[in-house]
Parts: C-alpha cells; structure tokens; sequence
C-alpha cells in the first residue's frame, strides 16, 4: 500500500472512530435525558439506573477500546461495547412495554442501540479477519 492510500485510510479511519465516539456519547445523554421524563417511583427507579449505567458503559468503553494496546485487546474492549448497547437496548424494550409516555423517542433510541450494536460488530468481525490474514 502505498503512503497516500495509508494517509488516506488514517484519516478515514480517525473520522469514523471520531463520530462514534460522538455517537456513543449522545447515545448516553439521550438516554439520560429519556429516563428524567419517566415518573419517579420505587418501580421505575431500579430500571432507570440500570438503563443510565449501560447506556454510559457503551461509550466509556468504546473510548476504552480506542486506546486498546494490540487487536485483540481492542476486540475485547469492543465486547463490553457491544454487551453494553444490547443491555441498554433490553431496558429500552422492558420501557416500551411498561411506560405510555415518550414512545417516539424510547423507539429511536431502541434504533440507535440497535445500529451500534451492529456497527460494533462488524467492526469486530473486520479486526478478527484483519488478525486471521496476518497468520
């Protein structure tokens, strides 16, 4: 590969991991902001905090998974991300179920957990094929 084509794929690649982190992070604050309109009650209460730490969880650990030290730590950083976004998107789904108020936004965020996990995954599969043609 020559050095143009290598410039060209760092920077493409530091775009990309720039806007997930992004994503990661307004994915987070969404959430957060989708739980403060759910009523407060004892109920509720055990839910909403399991929501608000699996939603952060997803990107604190992807920004984790950026300072990985070899592939195959970044790969098992980027588990927990992806273990993270589809707790977050359980919660979502046991919300939709139980609450009447915010539907719109509970199945946009329902989206958005899905697509990370998606995201993630892929990424994971590229790095392990990107490892198995190494060998």
């Amino acid at each position: 590969m020559n050095v143009e084509r290598r410039v060209q794929r760092f920077v493409s690649i530091n775009y990309y991991m720039q806007d997930l982190k992004k994503r990661t992070k307004k994915f987070n604050l969404d959430c957060i902001n989708f739980c403060s309109s759910i009523p407060k009650s004892r109920e509720f209460d055990s839910l909403v905090r399991q929501l608000i730490r699996s939603s952060s969880s997803v990107g604190a650990n992807y920004r984790a998974a950026n300072r990985a030290k070899s592939d195959r730590d970044f790969i098992n950083k980027l588990k927990i991300v992806e273990e993270e976004a589809d707790e977050s998107m359980y919660w979502l789904e046991v919300f939709k179920e139980i609450l009447s108020i915010n539907k719109q936004e509970n199945d946009r965020l329902i989206q958005e957990a899905n697509e990370l996990v998606a995201i993630i995954v892929s990424s994971i599969l590229t790095v392990r094929k990107r490892l198995k043609d190494k060998i």
